[in-house]
């Protein structure tokens, strides 16, 4: 296996900034920040994933680790966004008008190496189509530049748990 040297693109950041205000947009944020599917489950279940595998895999161990550091990254670039769009970036998700705080019950905890990995893949893969339909909805460049950013990181994670995949 590679040591997966890079856990993110190497591609420069875009600004993070907004075009105007748009409650529309900043709920989709939210989403990304506070829903099932979003960065903040990403972190949380890789977190897991870190403390599952360290005593019979370090090596993915780590990798769960680095990518959660990657994913908090950008769940910070998706509240910045959330609150310069007019939202408080609060853990949490907007259906059908009310807050729906993010939860732990959102998450598959499966605890055999493949399944995780699996698990893992088809967030990553979840995520990419997500921020792609956004990136397509919304007429904000500077959210779009982010969107499309984050989008090449999570390619990236998609990459590295095929090739852990490859591994067992």
């Amino acid at each position: 296996m590679s040591p997966f040297t890079a856990f993110c693109s190497s591609e420069k950041w875009p600004p993070i900034k907004i075009e105007c205000p748009n409650p529309a947009y900043a709920n989709e944020m939210l989403s990304n920040i506070g829903s099932c599917n979003s960065e903040l489950s990403a972190v949380n279940l890789y977190l897991y994933n870190n403390i599952i595998l360290t005593d019979t895999n370090r090596q993915f161990a780590e990798i769960f680790r680095k990518i959660a550091i990657v994913e908090m990254h950008h769940w910070q670039i998706f509240a910045q966004l959330a609150r310069m769009l007019g939202a408080d970036p609060r853990p949490w998700s907007i259906s059908c008008g009310s807050p729906v705080y993010w939860s732990p019950d959102c998450l598959t905890y499966p605890q055999q190496t493949k399944c995780l990995l699996e698990n893992s893949l088809k967030g990553e893969q979840d995520a990419i189509a997500k921020y792609e339909r956004q990136a397509c909805s919304i007429r904000d460049s500077c959210v779009t530049a982010l969107l499309s950013r984050i989008i090449l990181d999570e390619k990236i994670h998609v990459e590295i748990f095929r090739e852990m995949l490859e591994q067992i």
